[in-house]
């Protein structure tokens, strides 16, 4: 269907239903608080036409109550502030529900990208056989992570997807149940959740959504692509898990919680096993088969229900059992039935008994300090420590070399840190878990910040300190590049890790594979979005030439974030623009909070982006000849460009009022006040914050709710300027045109304007202080849409993906009276002199006003 069509489609589902369905809105009461559904249309008029009008957010909300209510006092305007942001909210995630539910009218799902148009496009060029073979070891890996870009509470994400669904049947009824039920459903935690808790709503997705959609997708490769006839072992797509393993920065986390979620994933997956039996069992009705069905059923239920006291069951036995199955329906009973078995069969071989492989991942900085923490203590206990006395004094070589050496082995009695106790109880944790769940159920170490080869053998040496043999370590450790800087030193790093024997050895065990993780999100906060991406895949680039030099195959783990600035947006195309110069035998990259929900939210979506993610790496192999591959000149124009943004980027960072301005006039300050995530808000436990401790996500969050998103574009125009102004324009148009890449980086960031808003934030200009940077943000931004829409040939931002575009616009429009409400707050905080009863007030009012304009967004952190 040409576009057009969908657009329709997108008026017809999307638009018009919510117009209808917002209606019930206007019935659902507050505390008794009456016409607050009616008056937000006049609301939302009033902030459309005051902003065409240039006022100030503070001026609009004053007048509206003047004009519009009797709410006289201060008290009862805060009082139907509050109710605003409730129905706001809610206004939220009825258009997800909607757009949920027409995902498949509104998308192309066996178009473009899909594994049918995949099969289609190989059949034809003749290349099926070059398919089936990148098949056979391809795989993606979407590794789930509970960083705090998710502002649902669980209750609310269960009625998000009921919704839907009564949406999809229009249940007329049954909507108007759940819209009463979102009416008197919290949408604020009131206590910070665990990582348990953290972990536990993550399942849910695994057990509902994936679960389906991966088993869709195996069960699609296995009949149609290779008829039937399966000769591979790969389960084509693999799914990680970082809640409970994550220790980088989250206190919270401890082995015993790692332990606990492996348990859970474990009854997870046996859970869904049981239920599949269920069904069979009332299809599988015949002699012989009934007993066999029967007996798994029941064992099933022991595992799920008297897990201490039965035989834990493992993937071969249960592989075991259901091929028995298989072969008495084939033998018995005319194979009646036989497809079911297989579909059970497959998940079997994908999810095991593990469901997601759990990460551990810790800062590089955590592992120093716990080898010197063991040092001195095994110094005060035995009178030898287990490193050389002048170990400080040595040489990055020979420490690595004095690590090697360690023969000890340690018990958590051996320290006196806590961190220290829990990093050792965490190694021993992945061998437990190997245990129970095989070794699928945690190998994987990922080290952040990491900054040297000594770092990754200081892991090597805890490994070793915890009592495993390092000759035979079934655990993959992962270094994690991150800063401009580290990604630069990258080559080098592996380069020295490759050589050493230790090490080498190591890898020869691990079948030849080194993953490295790669970070999006910091490299962006560091050096800006050009630069960060391009120095990432420079990186992916020379690590692939080292991996190759040394006959050793590097797997790149992406840590990607929701939106382009974080690595996200237009996922799929970035890894279909790689080319061959960059290894391409696994897609892996991690999915977070607000991705998990707009993008794995229905199994419909779920298995549409994961099929988009497999034939966007596939093709990049089966169909390379036919692919543009980036050009040495190319290169030389993509550096250009990115030394020119990481400059205008790094000019505007050090302006001194560059972290000031973001707690002044956005919520920075309040993201650890939200209560959505087990992990503080920034590093360390400095008063001050400083630039180094802010984390990611609420650098990123913070610019989406000023409606500047300047991670997004912030040195694009420049650079494109400069080019422009030395002549080289015309071969910055031909790497748009040609290069793949590079248009999806310019698509990716004109995502990110279309969701900036600067009338919200016009009246900053006037401020003494801060109106400069105000003036620099939005010089850049105007420059970048100016070049961006010339580079494209558009006359408007988003123009090819009309879509996307109609559901941005509709839901910055659903909170845009919540923006206003937010602005009116920080001013308030920022210039009244107020109560202490006030201020909490006022907080809390930015802090509530968070979650519906995060939600609206759907990948804004």
């Amino acid at each position: 269907m040409p576009s057009s069509t969908y657009i329709q489609h997108f008026k017809w589902n999307v638009t018009d239903k919510y117009t209808i369905y917002n209606s019930l809105f206007a019935a659902l009461p507050f505390s008794g608080i009456s016409n607050v559904g009616a008056l937000l249309p006049i609301l939302l008029q009033a902030c459309v036409d005051g902003y065409q009008e240039g006022k100030e957010p503070m001026e609009i909300l004053e007048n509206f109550f003047k004009q519009h209510t009797p709410a006289a006092t201060e008290a009862e305007q805060m009082e139907r502030l509050f109710k605003f942001v409730q129905y706001i909210e809610r206004q939220v995630v009825l258009f997800d529900a909607i757009e949920d539910a027409a995902f498949e009218t509104v998308h192309n799902t066996n178009g473009s990208g899909s594994l049918k148009a995949l099969y289609n496009e190989a059949y034809y060029a003749g290349k099926v056989p070059a398919l089936k073979e990148k098949l056979r070891n391809f795989k993606v890996r979407v590794v789930l992570t509970a960083h705090p870009t998710q502002f649902y509470p669980g209750s609310v994400l269960g009625i998000i997807h009921d919704l839907g669904e009564a949406i999809a049947r229009n249940d007329f009824q049954t909507i108007n149940l759940y819209i009463q039920q979102l009416g008197i459903t919290p949408f604020f935690n009131k206590k910070q959740p665990t990582p348990f808790d953290e972990a536990i709503n993550l399942m849910w997705y695994l057990e509902n959504i994936l679960y389906k959609s991966i088993g869709n997708i195996y069960n699609f490769i296995q009949r149609d692509i290779f008829d039937g006839e399966f000769d591979t072992e790969n389960p084509f797509i693999e799914l990680g898990f970082w809640p409970g393993g994550d220790r980088d920065g989250n206190p919270f986390v401890n082995a015993a919680t790692t332990l606990k979620v492996a348990e859970s994933l474990r009854s997870a997956i046996i859970v869904c096993y049981y239920r599949d039996i269920r069904k069979l069992k009332r299809r599988l009705t015949f002699a012989g088969v009934d007993t066999l069905v029967s007996q798994l059923e029941e064992q099933l239920y022991e595992n799920v229900f008297r897990p201490k006291e039965s035989k834990r069951v493992h993937r071969e036995e249960l592989m075991g059992k259901l091929m028995d199955i298989k072969a008495l329906l084939l033998k018995q009973h005319h194979g009646l039935y036989i497809s079911r078995v297989d579909s059970l069969i497959n998940k079997v071989k994908i999810f095991g008994t593990w469901f997601a492989s759990l990460d551990i991942r810790q800062d590089s900085r955590i592992h120093t300090k716990v080898l010197k923490d063991i040092d001195q203590t095994t110094r005060k206990l035995n009178g030898k420590g287990i490193l050389p006395d002048n170990y400080d004094a040595l040489s990055e070589a020979d420490k690595i070399e004095a690590l090697c050496s360690i023969s000890q082995v340690v018990e958590t009695k051996d320290v006196t840190e806590e961190i220290s106790k829990d990093t050792i109880e965490s190694i021993f944790a992945i061998h437990s878990i190997q245990q129970i769940n095989g070794e699928s159920g945690c190998h994987r170490y990922v080290i952040s910040n990491c900054q040297s080869a000594l770092n990754v053998m200081e892991v090597f040496a805890l490994f070793r300190l915890c009592g495993w043999d390092t000759g035979k370590l079934t655990v993959d450790i992962v270094p994690l590049f991150e800063t401009i800087d580290d990604l630069q030193d990258a080559e080098k790093i592996m380069h020295t890790l490759y050589t050493h024997p230790v090490y080498k050895k190591h890898l020869l065990q691990r079948n030849l594979h080194q993953t490295i993780m790669l970070g999006f999100s910091d490299g962006t906060k560091d050096g800006g979005y050009l630069q960060a991406n391009w120095s990432i895949y420079t990186a992916k680039k020379a690590l692939t030439a080292i991996s190759r030099q040394h006959n050793f195959k590097v797997k790149f783990f992406d840590g990607r974030g929701g939106p382009p600035s974080r690595g996200g947006g237009k996922t799929n195309k970035f890894y279909a623009s790689l080319g061959s110069d960059i290894e391409n035998e696994e897609i892996q990259l991690t999915i977070q909070g607000q991705t998990i929900t707009s993008n794995f939210g229905t199994i419909q979506s779920s298995q549409y982006n994961l099929e988009q993610l497999l034939s966007a790496g596939i093709s990049n192999t089966v169909f390379a000849a036919n692919r543009a591959q980036i050009s040495e000149a190319d290169r030389e124009i993509l550096k250009e460009l990115g030394a020119i943004s990481h400059s205008a980027y790094q000019s505007f960072k050090e302006h001194p009022q560059f972290l000031p301005y973001m707690q002044q006039f956005g919520p920075l300050n309040y993201y650890s006040k939200s209560n959505i995530a087990s992990r503080p808000g920034k590093r360390g436990n400095a008063e001050q914050l400083k630039f180094e401790d802010l984390r990611a996500i609420p650098f990123v969050g913070s610019w989406s709710q000023l409606k500047q998103n300047v991670p997004g574009y912030f040195g694009v125009g420049t650079a494109l300027q400069q080019m422009k102004d030395n002549g080289k324009w015309e071969q910055v148009q031909s790497l748009f045109n040609n290069v793949l890449f590079f248009r999806t980086l310019i698509d990716n960031s004109m995502m990110s304007m279309l969701k900036s808003f600067f009338p919200l934030t016009a009246y900053i200009q006037q401020d003494p202080v801060y109106g400069s940077v105000w003036e620099m943000i939005k010089q850049e931004f105007d420059l970048t849409k100016k070049l961006v829409l010339e580079l494209a040939n558009a006359s408007q931002l988003m123009q090819d993906d009309q879509t996307g575009r109609a559901s941005i616009l509709m839901r910055d429009k659903i909170v845009l009276p919540l923006l206003t409400i937010q602005q009116y707050a920080l001013h308030q905080l920022r210039t009244g002199k107020l109560t202490d009863t006030q201020k909490a007030t006022y907080e809390k009012l930015v802090t509530r006003s968070m979650f519906g304009i995060i939600n609206a967004a759907r990948n804004s952190a």
